[in-house]
């Protein structure tokens, strides 16, 4: 009995030990297991983190090769002031074939027809283009500029604009019309309203509201800065309207009830200060304005509300 016994123990003790030394040999493995899975997965967390972190290209935004940023920096910069919408809009074209050119055109914005020539007056700007010659002339004298016109550019033509009426025979008596408040623009509208046959006038050399003659069908005349005419125009029958404040309203040229004709004397010009007609970069920057290429542009992005002047 006593043997039989022994045998049972003996025999449980023995299978004991052995599982203890199969699981003690695999532990090894179990822990190699766990750490291999452990650094694959912070392997992939950093290949992710990786990915995230390099830049990407904006879409549909091809990256600029580094030579070209390197070629444009070191080009002479050359600041012009233009008016916001098609000046704006052709300075943009007329930068990127002046690159080719050697000449890295820095466009600055304005919001109104004065800032343009005070900052060039100061030196702010090299050049600027956004006006004919009669509104340079007149700034100069007024205000002390010493500026000088070195080409032409564009012709945008005044134009007559109205939200309800379709046509001018249409014009009501009494009605309400709205013209530029500068006295070169104010004196541009008064000369096409009387093209029109809508006033006479005493002056029709430089005219203002007081040398209305006669106005048959009594129209309110009301001047106002050009930048607000667009928006105005709701209140009012009539508006005379510069084209690059169209654009900007977003409102099309082609809808005007009249305009100027396209042989205007008040074609757009290029300015300079008085003094640097002759710098280099100044010529360089005409002589690009004025290629085919961008002669070709504007009749092609304005399709006639835009002329070119040279």
């Amino acid at each position: 009995m006593m043997n039989k016994k022994f045998l049972i123990i003996s025999g449980l003790i023995v299978a004991g030990l052995a599982l203890f030394f199969m699981r003690h040999n695999d532990a090894p493995k179990e822990a190699a297991a766990v750490t291999q899975t452990q650094d694959m997965k912070a392997n992939t967390k950093i290949d992710a983190e990786l990915t995230d972190a390099s830049p990407q290209p904006a879409n549909d935004v091809p990256p600029i090769p580094p030579t070209q940023t390197r070629d444009v920096k070191s080009l002479p910069e050359f600041k012009v002031g233009v008016t916001a919408g098609p000046h704006a809009t052709i300075m943009e074209f007329v930068k990127q074939q002046a690159i080719m050119e050697g000449l890295n055109i820095k466009v600055v914005e304005f919001n109104d027809f004065i800032l343009p020539n005070a900052a060039l007056d100061h030196g702010d700007v090299m050049a600027n283009s956004y006006q004919h010659k009669i509104f340079l002339d007149d700034q100069c004298k007024t205000r002390g500029y010493h500026l000088t016109a070195v080409a032409r550019s564009v012709v945008l033509p005044l134009g007559v604009y109205a939200f309800s009426l379709k046509n001018l025979n249409d014009l009501k008596v009494g009605g309400t019309v709205l013209i530029p408040n500068d006295p070169t623009n104010g004196a541009r509208a008064l000369l096409l309203l009387k093209k029109l046959g809508l006033i006479t006038l005493k002056d029709t050399t430089f005219p203002s509201i007081m040398d209305i003659d006669d106005n048959p069908k009594k129209l309110i005349i009301k001047e106002l800065d050009a930048p607000m005419l667009p928006r105005a125009m709701i209140d009012a029958d009539l508006a005379v309207i510069n084209t690059d404040w169209i654009f900007v309203a977003g409102l099309d040229p082609s809808k005007a009830l009249a305009k100027e004709e396209s042989d205007s004397p008040y074609a757009n010009i290029i300015v300079v200060r008085s003094g640097t007609e002759n710098d280099p970069n100044v010529k360089k920057f005409v002589e690009v304005f004025q290629s085919p290429a961008v002669k070709k542009f504007i009749e092609t992005e304005f399709k006639g509300a835009v002329i070119p002047a040279f």
